[in-house]
C-alpha cells in the first residue's frame, strides 16, 4: 500500500470535520511509514494515537449530527460503533505480536473513504444548514465553538 492522498471528494464543507478526516489520514499514512521501519513500539502508539482521535472525532461529529436534529444519527452511531470494535480487535491482535498492521492499513483506509464519501456526506447539508441559521456573528461561533470542544 502506498501513502493516502486526499482527494477534493472527501471535503464535506464543514472545515472542522474535513479537517479532523484530513488528520486521520496523516495518521494511517504514520502507520504505512513506520511500519516500514519496522519499529513495532512506533507503531503501536500510532495505533493507540489513531484510535484515541477517531473516537474523538466520532463524539465531535455524532454531537454535531444530534444538535442538528439529522434524523439518522442513530444509525451513523452504530455504524461508529462497529467500526470502534472492529479496530479494537485489530489493536488486541498487535497486542499479542501479530502483524496485523498491512491488514489494518488497508482496512482503514477503504473504510474511512468509504464512509466519508457516503455517510458522512449524506449528514453534511443538515450540518451546514443548521450551522448557518443557529451561528449569527463570529462572537457567537466562537461560543458555540468553545462548548463543542469543552473549552
Amino acid at each position: 500500500m502506498s501513502l493516502l492522498v486526499w482527494q477534493d471528494d472527501l471535503n464535506t464543507g464543514i472545515e472542522v470535520i474535513d479537517n479532523q478526516h484530513r488528520r486521520i489520514v496523516e495518521m494511517i499514512n504514520h502507520l504505512h511509514v513506520n511500519h516500514k521501519s519496522l519499529d513495532r513500539a512506533a507503531t503501536g502508539e500510532v495505533i493507540d494515537e489513531m484510535i484515541d482521535y477517531t473516537l474523538s472525532h466520532f463524539a465531535f461529529e455524532e454531537e454535531l449530527m444530534e444538535e442538528a436534529g439529522y434524523p439518522f444519527t442513530a444509525a451513523h452511531k452504530r455504524v461508529h460503533e462497529i467500526f470502534t470494535r472492529r479496530v479494537g480487535e485489530y489493536r488486541m491482535r498487535f497486542e499479542t505480536g501479530e502483524d496485523v498492521t498491512e491488514e489494518l492499513k488497508n482496512m482503514l483506509s477503504r473504510w474511512l473513504f468509504n464512509h466519508i464519501r457516503g455517510d458522512d456526506k449524506a449528514y453534511a447539508d443538515t450540518i451546514k444548514k443548521h450551522l448557518n441559521i443557529s451561528s449569527p456573528p463570529k462572537r457567537k461561533s466562537a461560543s458555540w465553538f468553545k462548548r463543542l470542544f469543552g473549552g
